[in-house]
């Protein structure tokens, strides 16, 4: 699955999306949310809004490829990058909640990726020119992040509890900051820019170490964070496709 444009993207994210939905596969939320995220960039190229909108375009299937490429080796049995191993195994493991679910999924992709694609595409002196489209970028993530929360919770009564049992540390852990994540990718960006490409894959290797770890707290609560997860779990909805569905349809095509 490669694709060369947004146009690819959201046809290889639609095929995902329905094998997932035929098989009440929880997989299929990630693809459904970042088929949103496509649509928004689509949508922003069209209305000029990113300062070159073929380099955007480019950009995000070269982004969306990595998704695509642990995705297809997971299916494979292949073992994927870490952070995807984890995001993965968690996922079907029957033991997240939706919101982790869809957590796990964010943090390998725009942790590990994001960066990681950013700093390949963009090395040296480049990586400067694309900052503000970078930036515009994760404005769409956060931008997104309120409609998701609110989707999520029609199918998760009790989401709210996360806060008010977990206290402080659920937040810390189930609901990481958008901003910090950016930050965090942009600076693996930079690290990977200045390096010469045969570098790359031990550094690689090493940021996915780190993002897996990070994974694995989103995954693998404890605590009181664990026990309101515990209680979340038991009253969501187990209707995996009409989540989908829903995920599916915060932005209108």
């Amino acid at each position: 699955m490669q694709a060369t444009g947004t146009h690819d993207v959201l046809r290889i994210l639609d095929g995902i999306i329905a094998d997932c939905k035929a098989k009440s596969d929880p997989l299929g939320y990630f693809p459904a949310l970042y088929r949103q995220v496509t649509l928004t960039v689509q949508q922003g190229i069209a209305q000029g809004s990113f300062d070159n909108g073929p380099r955007m375009d480019r950009f995000d299937a070269l982004f969306a490829n990595r998704y695509f490429a642990a995705y297809s080796a997971f299916r494979s049995g292949v073992q994927p990058a870490k952070s995807w191993q984890v995001a993965f195994q968690g996922t079907q493991s029957g033991q997240l909640i939706i919101l982790q679910d869809l957590l796990v999924g964010i943090n390998a992709h725009i942790n590990l990726d994001l960066g990681v694609v950013t700093g390949e595409t963009f090395p040296g002196p480049a990586l400067a020119g694309f900052h503000d489209d970078f930036d515009k970028i994760n404005a769409i993530l956060s931008g997104l992040l309120p409609k998701v929360e609110a989707v999520v919770g029609e199918f998760s009564p009790l989401l709210g509890i996360l806060s008010r049992l977990g206290g402080k540390d659920a937040i810390e852990v189930l609901d990481f900051s958008m901003d910090a994540a950016r930050d965090d990718a942009w600076l693996h960006a930079e690290l990977l820019s200045v390096q010469p490409p045969s570098v790359w894959p031990l550094t690689v290797k090493a940021l996915d170490a780190k993002v897996a770890f990070l994974g694995r707290i989103v995954a693998e609560p404890t605590g009181l964070v664990e026990r309101a997860v515990d209680l979340i779990r038991e009253t969501e909805s187990r209707d995996v496709p009409a989540i989908i569905d829903a995920l599916n349809g915060i932005v209108p095509a």
